[in-house]
């Protein structure tokens, strides 16, 4: 079993204060703010920290089941975006996904995406917000 682990320490009240996250691995350690989550501040957020283990994670399980059926990738490019609205709460979940998989119809291409879509670990674990998804094969 594999265990991650992320860092995050928070300085002051919500409005006015800061904080750091620093992943376990220490191949990153930023700061965050109010501002650098909910107005366009400098710095990271919870929420592209998510976006980005996402993006990660499907296109990992997207590449390895386009493999497996005999097809592996020449590249897999994602792009997720979480939305955060207002409560705060996170409301939907978009992964953008190109392809270049030498061979492959598109049927089974995007049957094989909307596994990865349902199936990837960070998908399952953020199930309880509404997904979208949409796949191209370049």
């Amino acid at each position: 079993m594999t265990v991650r682990k992320s860092v995050a320490v928070w300085e002051g009240n919500l409005k006015g204060g800061k904080g750091n996250l620093r992943f376990g691995s220490g191949v990153y350690e930023g700061p965050y703010s109010f501002a650098s989550r909910f107005e366009e501040a400098p710095g990271t957020n919870p929420e592209e920290l998510i976006a980005a283990a996402h993006a990660g994670c499907f296109t990992m399980f997207l590449s390895a089941l386009l493999s497996d059926k005999g097809f592996p990738p020449k590249k897999v490019e994602t792009v997720a975006n979480v939305t955060l609205s207002v409560g705060p709460e996170i409301t939907k979940l978009a992964l953008d996904t190109k392809a270049d998989v030498p061979g492959i119809n598109e049927e089974l291409f995007l049957e094989l995406a909307e596994n990865a879509k349902k199936n990837c670990p960070i998908s399952k674990a953020l199930s309880a917000v509404p997904m979208e998804m949409m796949a191209k094969l370049l």
